[in-house]
C-alpha cells in the first residue's frame, strides 16, 4: 500500500512541502495571501535590524564631555542638520541628515535578553505576538504574484521573532537568505517546468490528509497558498524583482562589495556583511512588496567576549563595521529620493537596546533604558527626537518605545493600531496597546 493510499502523518506532509523548489520550503515557509490590494499609490516600509544591541553612545548619540570611562574614543561631526551630530566614521549619512530623523530616546521593556520580538512585533517575547510585517500582509496584501512580506535573514527558515501567529499563516514571510534571492527562487539542477508540474499533482494527493487535519487556519488554507508557491516560482515578474544582475554597475557599486567583511569581536574582517540585501530590498519595495525586513551586522560588543576573542576594543570592532553601514544607508536613501520613492517608503534602522554607557574591559554591555532609531522616507526627516542626559544614560525628555516606533509604521501604512484581530482563543487583540504614531515624524 503506498503512504498515499494509507494516509500520512502531519511531520510527512510537511516533508513533502519542503522539497526543493529552488530553496523554496512548502507549505511553511511559502504561504502567500490569496489577494493583494491594489493602490494607486502603494506604500512599504524597509526595516533594518541591528541585531545584538547597536551602542548608541558611539554611534548617533556621542557625549564628547562625559568622563573618558563614558565617552568612548570617537569623535562626533556635524551634519547637514543643526544638532544632528553622528560619528565620525559615518560621514555619508552627514551629507544626506535633511533626508533622516533621528529618535535618541528610545527604550525597551525586554530584560536585557536579545530577544527581537520587541523589535518585531513591539511586544516582548512573553507576549507572543504577530510580527509587524505579518499584520501589514495582511491588511495589505502583495501587487500580483509577488510576496507581500519578505525577510532577508542570514539563516535558512522563518526566525520565531517573524511568527505571523494569529495573523494567519498566509501571512509568514517568504524567507530568503543571504541575499542569494534569484538562487532561492530558480529551479534546482534537473528541475524542468514538467517535473514542477509533476510535484503540483504530488501536492494535490493529500486532499484526503487536508479533509482530515484539524482545523487550524495553517491547515485550511494550505491548498491555495502551496499553488501560489508554484505560481511565484515561475513568474517571470516574480524572478525578475529578485535578480540583482539586472541592476546597472554604478548602482551595484554605490551599495558596495557585496563580500565585504567587517570584524566582529576579534581583529580580522572575517564576518559577511551582506550590503547587497539594501540594493535588493529597494528592488522588492519598487514593485510592489510592502515589507522587507533585513539584518545587517552584528552589534554584541561585551568587552569580556572581545578579549575571550583575541580582539582589542569595541572602536576597533565599529571602526571596520561603521563605515559599512554608512554606505549602506546612504545608498539605499540616495537610491530611493533619486527613484521618486522617498515619499511611498519608509526606512527604519535600530536593533533591541541601546549598550551600556559605562565602559567595561573596553566594550559595553546591554542597556534598553536608552538606544535610537533612525528613519528615513515616508516621514518628515532632517530632524533629531529626543535627549538623553549628559551621560546619554536615560532620556532627558520624549521618551519613546518599541510600540510608537512600529506605530509610526503603520500610520505611514494607513494601517490604525488600535483595530483588533482576534488571537487563537477568539479574543480581540489590538494590533499595539500604545501605538501612537511619533508626532514629530507624521504631523
Amino acid at each position: 500500500m503506498s503512504p498515499f493510499q494509507r494516509g500520512v502523518s502531519r511531520r510527512e506532509f510537511l516533508q513533502v512541502g519542503a522539497l526543493g523548489l529552488g530553496g523554496l520550503t512548502l507549505p511553511d515557509i511559502l504561504r502567500l495571501r490569496a489577494q493583494g490590494k491594489n493602490t494607486k499609490s502603494p506604500r512599504a516600509v524597509i526595516m533594518v535590524s541591528l541585531a545584538g544591541g547597536p551602542s548608541h553612545l558611539d554611534m548617533y548619540d556621542l557625549k564628547p564631555d562625559a568622563p573618558v570611562e563614558y565617552r568612548g574614543e570617537f569623535v562626533p561631526i556635524k551634519t547637514r542638520v543643526p544638532g544632528f551630530d553622528i560619528c565620525e566614521h559615518m560621514p555619508l549619512q552627514a551629507k544626506i541628515a535633511d533626508k533622516l530623523a533621528l529618535v535618541r530616546t528610545l527604550q525597551f521593556v525586554e530584560p536585557m535578553q536579545h530577544e527581537l520580538e520587541e523589535v518585531y512585533t513591539g511586544f516582548p517575547k512573553s507576549a507572543k505576538r504577530p510580527a509587524f510585517g505579518s499584520l501589514i500582509s495582511r491588511e495589505r496584501g502583495g501587487a500580483g504574484k509577488l510576496p507581500s512580506y519578505v525577510s532577508l535573514e542570514y539563516n535558512h527558515g522563518t526566525s520565531d521573532y517573524e511568527n505571523p501567529r494569529y495573523a494567519g499563516a498566509a501571512h509568514r514571510p517568504l524567507h530568503i537568505s543571504g541575499g542569494s534571492g534569484v538562487r532561492n527562487l530558480g529551479m534546482m539542477n534537473g528541475m524542468t517546468r514538467g517535473r514542477l508540474e509533476d510535484r503540483r499533482g504530488l501536492m494535490q494527493s493529500f486532499d484526503g490528509f487536508r479533509r482530515d487535519t484539524d482545523t487550524r487556519r495553517e491547515s485550511q488554507d494550505m491548498d491555495a497558498y502551496t499553488a501560489k508557491a508554484f505560481d511565484l516560482i515561475t513568474s517571470p515578474q516574480a524572478r525578475d524583482a529578485f535578480d540583482l544582475s539586472r541592476e546597472p554597475s554604478k548602482v551595484l557599486e554605490r551599495y558596495g562589495d557585496k563580500d565585504a567583511k567587517f570584524a566582529y569581536v576579534g581583529k580580522t574582517a572575517d564576518s559577511l556583511w551582506y550590503g547587497h540585501n539594501f540594493l535588493l530590498a529597494r528592488r522588492l519595495v519598487e514593485v510592489g512588496v510592502p515589507v522587507v525586513t533585513l539584518r545587517a551586522g552584528l552589534w554584541d560588543h561585551h568587552g569580556n567576549v572581545i578579549e575571550s576573542q583575541g580582539g582589542i576594543s569595541i572602536w576597533h570592532n565599529l571602526k571596520s563595521t561603521l563605515p559599512l553601514l554608512d554606505r549602506s544607508i546612504h545608498a539605499l536613501v540616495t537610491d530611493l529620493h533619486e527613484r521618486g520613492l522617498d515619499k511611498e517608503v519608509l526606512v527604519v534602522v535600530w536593533g533591541e537596546f541601546g549598550r551600556t554607557p559605562k565602559i567595561a574591559l573596553k566594550g559595553r554591555d546591554h542597556w534598553p533604558d536608552a538606544s535610537f532609531a533612525l528613519f528615513a522616507g515616508a516621514v518628515r526627516t532632517g530632524q533629531v527626537i529626543g535627549e538623553t542626559d549628559s551621560r546619554g544614560e536615560r532620556p532627558k525628555n520624549r521618551a519613546l518605545g518599541a510600540q510608537n516606533v512600529i506605530g509610526t509604521v503603520y500610520h505611514a501604512l494607513g494601517i490604525d493600531y488600535r483595530q483588533k484581530l482576534n488571537d487563537f482563543s477568539g479574543r480581540p487583540m489590538q494590533l499595539l496597546d500604545d501605538g501612537e504614531p511619533i508626532s514629530e515624524l507624521v504631523g
